[in-house]
């Protein structure tokens, strides 16, 4: 799994269970193995790209996929013990309305490089299906944390899944660390450190009433943001407001903090005390975790944060089940979530190895 913060690629070596219809998950190794300057770079302007540089992108991308689980098959020694992989990419183009979502990373290439069944490209039969093609980490919500009431996913962009009426319901709630990150990096810092710079600023009434006020939080779900998207509906409001870097940094995670309270408050859950599952980069940001509880508090719902490897590695492990359940032949993609017309088996599957019928 490879996220819109850019902050590296995830690899999980994750034990699925299922028993009578009930999932159990075990992480067993997980790991976060940073890009290159160059991979970075090219991957954040792989759209810019001539329609030759970007085919060449993606399977190099592909090899370079292969040649990580590669290593850290060899790094576990997990020989022989890997059924398949389940590989998101990286999201390079998102416009689900004009019926296209792409994600880098060519399968094909993968399942060549390690010898390995792949199941790639997961998001674009429920994109065809009308759907917006996101969020999918739902399914894993549902069938891996069901003791939650609400799970919210703060990466590049902060995504929040609820109950309506039994079913998950699943939105892009706000962008959120890619504007975090990016405002520290203003200061030569890859990111706000657990939003030490941001408690030290104050909120910018202005800007925090603009942020609030954008078209697309009045919109209804399913609804979901691409990566540039998400960086023009705050970036601009922040950045021409010149203010303090510390005070931009404190007006943001207001801002989430905020739209995280207004998406609880659209989908009450009945209970007089639920509680709400955060994971993601932004979980390790103690400043924002708190003014989320803050928020919260007058709705009665706590905010966990579990350990630190399904904090970093929850989304690589959905993909992991969603990888499984595409196995079986079973829905891993909920409609109730996406919008599309119904609920799908998504996914490519490359074999990457031959049958010699021996």
């Amino acid at each position: 799994m490879s996220g819109s913060s850019l902050d590296g690629l995830d690899i999980v070596y994750a034990q699925l269970e299922e028993v009578r219809g009930k999932w159990s998950f075990e992480i067993k190794h997980g790991e976060c193995i940073a890009y290159s300057e160059a991979m970075t770079r090219d991957l954040a302007n792989a759209t810019e790209r001539n329609v030759p540089e970007y085919l060449k992108l993606n399977t190099a991308y592909g090899r370079f996929l292969g040649e990580q689980v590669n290593q850290f098959v060899e790094k576990h020694q997990l020989h022989h013990q890997v059924h398949f992989i389940a590989s998101h990419g990286h999201t390079v183009f998102h416009e689900p309305h004009q019926g296209t979502s792409t994600q880098i990373g060519d399968g094909a290439t993968i399942a060549a490089v390690t010898g390995l069944p792949v199941i790639s490209d997961l998001r674009s039969l429920d994109v065809a299906l009308g759907g917006q093609g996101a969020p999918i980490v739902p399914v894993g919500d549902k069938l891996l944390f069901g003791e939650y009431d609400y799970w919210l996913n703060i990466g590049g962009i902060a995504n929040i899944t609820v109950l309506h009426n039994d079913a998950p319901v699943a939105f892009d709630v706000c962008p959120a660390n890619q504007v975090l990150n990016g405002l520290a990096e203003r200061v030569g810092k890859k990111m706000d450190e657990g939003g030490a710079m941001a408690r030290t600023g104050k909120i910018l009434v202005e800007q925090f009433t603009r942020l609030n006020g954008l078209p697309y939080y009045g919109r209804p779900a399913p609804k979901s943001l691409s990566n540039d998207e998400a960086k023009q509906l705050a970036f601009p409001i922040l950045l021409e407001s010149q203010q303090a870097n510390e005070d931009m940094l404190h007006t943001m995670v207001w801002h989430i903090a905020e739209q995280v309270s207004k998406a609880v408050s659209l989908y009450p859950c009945g209970k007089e005390e639920p509680k709400l599952l955060v994971t993601g980069g932004g979980a390790f940001n103690d400043f924002l975790v708190e003014k989320i509880q803050q928020a919260l508090t007058p709705q009665n719902v706590s905010v966990e944060v579990p350990g630190e490897t399904v904090v970093k590695f929850k989304e690589a492990l959905v993909m992991a089940l969603i990888g499984a359940l595409r196995w079986r032949e079973e829905t891993n993609v909920l409609s109730t979530v996406t919008g599309a017309s119904r609920d799908s088996i998504s996914g490519a599957l490359w074999m990457g190895h031959t049958y010699s019928g021996e």
